[in-house]
């Protein structure tokens, strides 16, 4: 089986806040949706960066299954792209984890 290490499948980049407390970094993190955060990216430049690599696999693996293991970024890009959730609904969202997901990619 084939593995692709792609460095846009990575989680927002916190800059200076990368470390803090989950709790405490996610607190206001609707500021974030295009501000970056202090030396980091912002939640839209992140969904943006993520979704660039969604494209490639789509075009590389298209018509097939691709398991895809990332963090927030990764999964707001797929419900924002592929499922057409606003991002603003996203960000103040919970996460609501769960064992699974699933999407399907059209050209």
């Amino acid at each position: 089986m084939p593995i692709l290490h792609d460095w846009r499948l990575r989680e927002c980049d916190y800059g200076d806040c990368n470390g803090m407390p989950a709790a405490q970094l996610h607190e206001h993190r609707e500021r974030y949706l295009d501000e970056p955060y202090p030396n980091g990216e912002s939640w839209r430049q992140a969904v943006r960066r993520v979704g660039g690599a969604l494209r490639d696999a789509a075009d590389r693996w298209g018509g097939q299954r691709v398991l895809i293991i990332d963090h927030v970024s990764t999964r707001w890009a797929l419900d924002h792209l592929v499922e057409g959730v606003p991002l603003e609904e996203l960000i103040t969202a919970d996460f609501g984890w769960r064992e699974g997901w699933e999407y399907r990619m059209t050209a």
